[in-house]
């Protein structure tokens, strides 16, 4: 081995002019590596946490509080379908028929045919001075205050167009003052389609928001 040749290297290099090998340890290369890794690591984190950011303050937030809200939207507990009001039955209800017209038989006539449609039929006869000739309509449901909700609404089912007025009476019977522009009842099929209509309970809610 030459003197010239540097220690622990074997006889692998020479110096053969002014240039001498450059020698580096091992483990300095791999922290060169492991450095260059982390910093890796460190940027796309960082490029992770911003992105998060953005989609807090961008749309993202509001689909998701839409989605929460959206969660606690709840559906109707039940199917089923809400209970309609209670109404009278025609056969719970007496109609006083009362003929404002110059025709005479009308009150008569629609008298039975209420009858045969299942209501108390009470007093018959001419209108008081006070309607008589003087009903524009097809005809005129007089009675209680209570009858707004309850007679009226039936009756009314048996006679198209048919105006409301409530009077100071005690009592539950209801008056049918038939008008000038009368001409029949209506069809007994189109009042009891009404009639099945009109106690039909409402629809249930469908539990949206």
């Amino acid at each position: 081995m030459s003197m010239l040749t540097p220690p622990g290297m074997g006889g692998k290099y020479r110096i053969t002019g002014d240039v001498y090998p450059r020698m580096r340890r091992p483990h300095r290369r791999r922290r060169i590596v492991l450095a260059a890794t982390a910093a890796v690591v460190v940027l796309g984190a960082a490029g992770w946490g911003t992105l998060q950011l953005v989609d807090v303050f961008s749309g993202d937030a509001g689909t998701k509080a839409a989605a929460g809200k959206q969660a606690d939207c709840k559906p109707a507990l039940t199917p089923t379908a809400a209970p309609a009001a209670a109404l009278p039955k025609p056969a719970q209800i007496t109609v006083n028929v009362y003929n404002a017209t110059p025709r005479s038989g009308l009150a008569k006539t629609t008298a039975d045919e209420l009858a045969k449609r299942g209501f108390k039929v009470g007093k018959i006869g001419n209108a008081p001075a006070a309607y008589d000739k003087k009903v524009p309509g097809a005809g005129l449901l007089l009675g209680a205050p209570a009858a707004t909700k309850g007679a009226f609404p039936v009756l009314g089912t048996q006679l198209a167009g048919a105006t409301t007025r409530t009077d100071t009476r005690a009592t539950a019977d209801v008056d049918l003052i038939i008008g000038t522009a009368f001409k029949n009842l209506s069809p007994k099929t189109t009042a009891d389609a009404a009639l099945v209509a009109l106690t039909k309970p409402a629809p249930a809610p469908t539990g949206k928001c």
